[in-house]
């Protein structure tokens, strides 16, 4: 075979065994900018409802953060523990809460808690929509994981109808 012959079957071979562009790309969802402003808007007002000045972190699917909002007498720590529970909840798709009891020393899965960035603390959630992780909320401030959580879920539920199509 000449080097014309060889490379002319090499290239066959490549374009004979390469799928086509449309399996090559990846389709997904993810929050608009808008939508995640209006989670964040939320969860705020439900965490001032119940007399909570905290902070709330957006991120999208990937655990970038989208929106960050901090109350006015939020603690200055609040900005960096929201986020990362927010980009905690999104990575391990989970509730921060439930990290916090399947990552307990001696367990399994304790070994997350050393994860550069993870926050094993409550008050992070995964948002899904039509069965697809499109992004988090965390929440910080609150007396507690527990508080932040439900202040997390009250936002979501609150755009929930946005989110179901």
């Amino acid at each position: 075979m000449t080097v014309r012959n060889l490379l002319a079957a090499a290239i066959l071979s490549l374009c004979a065994s390469s799928a086509p562009a449309e399996e090559a790309l990846v389709t997904y969802k993810s929050l608009s900018p808008d939508l995640a402003l209006d989670v964040a808007h939320a969860t705020m007002a439900d965490c001032r409802k119940r007399g909570f000045q905290v902070t709330v972190a957006v991120v999208d699917r990937f655990g970038v953060t989208q929106v960050l909002l901090r109350d006015r007498f939020a603690g200055a720590h609040t900005v960096s523990t929201a986020s990362g529970k927010a980009w905690t909840a999104v990575s391990f798709r989970t509730s921060t809460a439930e990290l916090v009891a399947n990552s307990q020393p001696g367990m399994m899965q304790s070994g997350i808690r050393d994860l550069p960035g993870a926050v094993i603390i409550g008050g992070g959630l995964p948002v899904e929509a039509g069965g697809s992780l499109v992004g988090a909320v965390g929440v910080s401030g609150a007396p507690g994981g527990d508080a932040d959580e439900a202040c997390a879920k009250a936002g979501i539920d609150a755009i929930r109808d946005k989110l179901d199509f």
